[in-house]
């Protein structure tokens, strides 16, 4: 018997100010750097757009966009090499 799927699929939402402010309240699990985790999960969850949003709030609210991992890599060396990552990185750069 094949089941019927009750919604579709939903595939690059429009985020609004208040999803994307969301991501400023993230949780780092123990002995992860605060900042580094909300911009890193930023970057992984938004579409560029989105993301320039974020980084923005973030700044403003005196984030620290050059957090380091426990390997002492920033989002911005983390992501360099990632084919799709500039408007990222120069939303990060537009801020430093």
């Amino acid at each position: 018997m094949a089941l019927k799927k009750d919604k579709e699929k939903v595939i690059d939402p429009v985020w609004g100010e208040e999803r994307i402010r969301e991501f400023l309240d993230l949780q780092a699990p123990n002995g992860e750097n605060a900042d580094h985790h909300k911009v890193l999960k930023a970057y992984q969850s938004m579409r560029p757009e989105d993301f320039v949003t974020f980084v923005d709030f973030f700044a403003a609210a005196k984030g620290d966009l050059d957090a380091k991992d426990l390997q002492g890599k920033t989002v911005s060396e983390l992501i360099s090499t990632h084919r799709y990552s500039q408007p990222y990185l120069d939303a990060i750069a537009k801020h430093r």
